[in-house]
């Protein structure tokens, strides 16, 4: 396991380094999406229209983020559980999504998908979105604004910490140990 710091957009050379474990802090540009702004995407591809974000290596962090109170740029934003997005993620990662944020594991779907186009899922922790929300540095909703903290948000972070959850090759940090229960 390596530390690495490395910024958006994602480039596939710098993907193909990571390994299941490593961890990152990344910074740059994101967005954030969960399972409305995820459904409504997938519309768009359902009816061949142009998805009006530029997901080509950009990385999507499933998280609603709280309202900022006075001199935040924004409120906590922890990470959602990323099996809500399963359904859809494929289709976006078709469209060049270089990576993903959020916490859990994959479906087998997804993890083919992520070996297919080369991307990476990263994971955040959960339970930290006030200390997250400290590595965000500028924050506006671009998309979906009616949806609220759902809209899809694109933040600029500064060594945001993540855990590479699945690689480019399709490995897994969910299957690389078996935990034992001590005792």
């Amino acid at each position: 396991m390596s530390r690495m710091r490395i910024t958006t957009p994602i480039q596939k050379e710098i993907i193909k380094k990571l390994k299941a474990g490593d961890e990152v802090l990344l910074s740059g540009a994101i967005f954030t999406a969960r399972d409305e702004a995820h459904r409504r995407l997938n519309q768009l591809i359902d009816k061949a229209k142009r998805v009006p974000i530029n997901l080509k290596d950009a990385v999507i962090y499933y998280a609603g983020p709280a309202p900022a109170s006075p001199r935040h740029v924004i409120g906590s934003c922890g990470p959602t559980t990323s099996s809500r997005m399963d359904a859809f993620t494929p289709r976006l990662l078709n469209l060049g999504l270089g990576g993903m944020i959020g916490k859990g594991s994959r479906s087998k779907e997804v993890r083919e998908a992520i070996k297919k186009h080369k991307s990476v899922y990263f994971l955040a922790t959960g339970g930290i979105g006030a200390l997250l929300s400290t590595k965000v540095k500028k924050a506006k909703p671009v998309l979906y604004k009616e949806l609220g903290p759902e809209a899809i948000y694109k933040l600029e972070v500064k060594d945001f910490p993540l855990i590479v959850g699945i690689d480019s090759k399709g490995r897994d940090l969910y299957g690389k140990k078996k935990w034992k229960k001590s005792g």
